[in-house]
């Protein structure tokens, strides 16, 4: 039998336009805090873009214990640019505000971050990362063994949860998804567009 690395996805609570969370993000990460209480967390990881480790600083308060780190890996970042062929009709435009270092810069991130993230581990692990929707979006892909485009308009709640696993003897397995069970109503679907709110 080979080691289960899980890794518990969640995207940052909702935030203002100013790129702090709002009073609903606030709850909405305390929540999944509660929900999140009782796994057996070997490490926490966070991106350093501030609604993000806000979020898991509120997460964090129910995990005591549990090491927490910082990670530009776990940052807001375009981990790849398809050419423009590839590029799904919905999305044109999308990505055109990014610079060419800033291109560059997600790449090497995302080839690193792969890495990290989706490694089989040597014993069973419980691994949390508090990030944003690409980095989400773009594990997912790959557990799916899906085309790299593919990415783009897989979209994440904020503070819905998130679990791939990971074994060297199997493909990778999407364990759950965007699961919002520990939010209320009111506090689903903010940061997921409006039309596809189901």
């Amino acid at each position: 039998m080979s080691a289960n690395r899980f890794l518990y996805l969640v995207r940052h609570g909702e935030a203002s336009a100013d790129g702090r969370l709002t009073d609903a993000g606030r709850e909405q990460a305390r929540l999944t805090g509660e929900r999140l209480a009782s796994a057996p967390f070997t490490s926490v990881q966070h991106s350093p873009v501030e609604r993000a480790a806000h979020t898991a600083a509120l997460i964090t308060a129910h995990l005591p214990g549990v090491p927490v780190e910082q990670s530009p890996l776990a940052g807001d970042y375009v981990p790849y640019v398809p050419p423009a062929a590839e590029l799904p009709a919905f999305a044109k435009g999308f990505l055109d505000g990014y610079s060419p270092a800033e291109i560059a810069a997600g790449a090497a991130l995302i080839e690193a971050a792969q890495a990290r993230y989706t490694a089989p581990a040597e014993r069973d692990t419980h691994e949390l990362v508090v990030t944003h929707n690409f980095l989400i979006g773009w594990l997912v892909r790959h557990a799916l063994d899906a085309p790299p485009a593919r990415w783009i308009g897989i979209n994440q709640a904020n503070c819905a949860i998130t679990v791939l696993l990971y074994r060297a003897d199997r493909p990778p397995s999407l364990v759950s998804f965007n699961d919002m069970a520990h939010l209320p109503d009111r506090l689903r679907w903010t940061g997921f567009p409006p039309r596809l709110h189901v």
